[in-house]
């Protein structure tokens, strides 16, 4: 599914928390807070390859991912958000090149992100692959 909607790609764009949610082997969801970065029409993460996520996905590649949706303000408003729904694919990081997209997405300072790229260690990517949106907050 493409995510033609302008407003849903902009939103994807800004830098937000996604919820990324995969499924276990009792079929119960696993959601857990992360950066992303938009790649096409794809979500991409990068998480350590012995997260509990990556042996969902290796198991069940159905899930979800949620961004948006958070108060606003006064907390009596809510912004928009979307639930997506689709598949998620396991991929190579052998050069950190996706982690390091990720976090120079969310910290402006290169020196920073190289250090802590370092001190963080192998990483692996995961492509989310959109084939369902749901509004949750207009």
């Amino acid at each position: 599914m493409a995510v033609a909607d302008d407003i849903i790609h902009t939103l994807l764009q800004q830098r937000l928390i996604a919820r990324v949610t995969t499924l276990d082997r009792d079929g119960y969801p696993h959601t857990v807070p992360i950066w992303y970065i938009l790649d096409g029409d794809d979500i991409v993460i990068a998480t350590a390859p012995r997260a509990r996520k990556v042996r969902n996905v290796r198991a069940n590649p159905k899930g979800a991912v949620t961004v948006g949706g958070d108060p606003v303000g006064d907390h009596e408003s809510y912004a928009v958000g979307y639930l997506f729904q689709g598949e998620w694919a396991l991929e190579g990081e052998p050069g950190f090149d996706w982690i390091r997209r990720i976090a120079r997405r969310y910290w402006d300072d290169d020196e920073r992100v190289e250090r802590e790229i370092a001190a963080w260690g192998p990483h692996q990517a995961m492509r989310f692959t959109i084939r369902k949106v749901v509004q949750v907050m207009e």
